[in-house]
């Protein structure tokens, strides 16, 4: 029998590109605020520039390289700017993008502690440092009754929680018979779509969540929370779920846990705290202010890809009560049964979230927190803060600018003062630069530019120069008006 040919890339070539890779990515670092930070390209420009139909023989890397400074490129909005304050930070590292190479070299299918038992251990040992370096209350910790597992996104993180509390409140009826609409969610007006999204998913009905009021700085009123969950229950619905928001997506707002989990403790309702992006700052003692009252929460969640340099899918989420969720969520065919699972010695994580695989996560945020230690970490998320401070103190110095939100940690939400239509223009003038990125929201029914600080190497040049560039365009449109 003949040798067939190999189309494999062989270990020799993988050395060579893969040190071309590096390169590539070093290179792109260095030069990243030469590139216009939002992409300039026009709807279906991209796919234009590539070929209909795709090659019949291999290609060479370095033409596939090339095709990616010369069509990907222009393409790309550059989250990794340090000039990028739109959104929220996806901040990544060196140590980050080393270990996520790792991870897809070694290709591990975490789905079962059997199929990769180090998958599996080391994520359950870094969530469990975590709880420790943030002082997340001690039942999220494995060795309690809870727990916590890497999800890819707080989305999936609430989705994972309303199911659990869904079959709680039925007695883990839902799961066999479906709901019968009687089941009720709670919500800020300010809190994260994805709330709603998995709403919808879990089959509760868009109908059944309650969007609960704020107050003058934009957290949820513990007052009308309370309110709406008695006029439920004496309506016949079943209240089963609220979720709180430490750090709201539009203003950073940090709803008053201490008062909501103790309405969700004496109502009997599961209560998720979602701090995707501020959890991160509790690294930093100073700020653990904003987790006061987390010990009353059944579920958590934050994002260690938001603003702890750890590069997209990674959020951390933690319950106080691991039998609940796994119950919720377990199913067990033949072809998973094995010796670890039946002897309940281990940990098999496909019970803790909704698809069956997973990618060994975990390895990059091990390199992250190995490679900066908590001063590092804590270090650079001090930094941010005083950046958007110093920012925040500069607008309310102003009289052509003003805040919009108190700023309690790295988002300044502010306006030009003179209504919707210019800042709407003073947004897109400043985007079309390509010097800078900024987005949106709506506060009080005004728009509100978001300048947030969190990129990994933004410095105060960047802001004192995004600052300076936000002035001199502000003044051009007013003498154009």
């Amino acid at each position: 029998m003949t040798e067939s040919k190999s189309y494999h890339m062989s270990p020799y070539e993988f050395r060579k590109q893969g040190r071309a890779v590096v390169d590539w990515i070093a290179d792109y670092y260095e030069n990243i605020e030469s590139y216009p930070v939002l992409s300039q390209v026009q709807p279906g420009e991209i796919r234009k520039s590539l070929p209909e139909s795709p090659p019949e023989q291999g290609e060479p890397f370095d033409a596939i390289l090339k095709d990616i400074r010369d069509k990907i490129l222009p393409g790309v909005t550059h989250w990794q700017s340090p000039n990028f304050f739109a959104f929220f930070p996806a901040n990544t590292s060196g140590p980050s993008i080393l270990g996520e190479l790792l991870s897809a070299g070694l290709g591990v299918q975490g789905m079962l502690w059997a199929a990769s038992p180090a998958c599996t251990e080391l994520e359950t040992h870094v969530m469990d440092w975590l709880v420790d370096m943030m002082e997340l209350p001690g039942t999220f910790k494995s060795s309690n009754t809870g727990g916590g597992v890497i999800q890819d996104s707080a989305s999936s993180a609430s989705l994972c929680a309303l199911i659990a509390a869904r079959e709680r409140a039925t007695g883990y009826a839902s799961n066999e018979r479906g709901c019968d609409g009687r089941l009720t969610v709670y919500t800020s007006n300010q809190a994260h779509s994805s709330i709603e999204k998995g709403v919808k998913i879990a089959g509760i009905g868009r109908e059944n969540i309650r969007l609960i009021g704020v107050d003058d700085t934009f957290a949820m009123s513990p007052e009308a929370l309370q309110a709406k969950i008695r006029e439920d229950r004496q309506t016949g619905k079943i209240p089963c779920f609220v979720s709180a928001t430490v750090g709201t997506t539009s203003s950073n707002a940090v709803d008053p846990l201490p008062d909501i989990g103790r309405i969700c403790r004496e109502e009997g309702v599961w209560l998720h705290v979602d701090a995707a992006m501020g959890g991160t700052a509790t690294l930093c003692p100073e700020f653990r202010y904003i987790h006061e009252g987390l010990e009353y929460a059944d579920s958590y969640c934050f994002n260690p890809h938001k603003w702890m340099f750890t590069n997209f899918d990674c959020d951390c989420f933690y319950v106080a009560d691991r039998a609940t969720l796994i119950r919720a969520l377990s199913i067990l065919p033949e072809y998973l049964r094995n010796k670890a699972t039946e002897s309940g010695a281990v940990i098999d994580y496909r019970d803790w979230q909704i698809p069956l695989g997973r990618r060994f996560r975990s390895l990059k945020l091990w390199f992250v927190i190995r490679y900066y230690g908590i001063e590092g970490l804590q270090y650079h998320i001090r930094r941010h803060v005083e950046l958007a401070r110093n920012f925040a103190k500069w607008v309310e110095e102003s009289d052509q600018f003003e805040l919009a939100a108190p700023v309690p940690l790295n988002l300044v939400c502010f306006r030009y003062v003179g209504g919707d239509e210019i800042n709407q223009k003073l947004m897109d003038r400043l985007n079309q630069t390509g010097k800078l990125y900024l987005t949106h929201t709506s506060l009080n029914d005004r728009m509100t530019l978001r300048f947030c600080a969190g990129q990994t190497y933004t410095e105060v040049r960047h802001v004192k120069t995004a600052w300076k560039l936000i002035q001199e365009t502000a003044k051009a449109l007013k003498a154009e008006c």
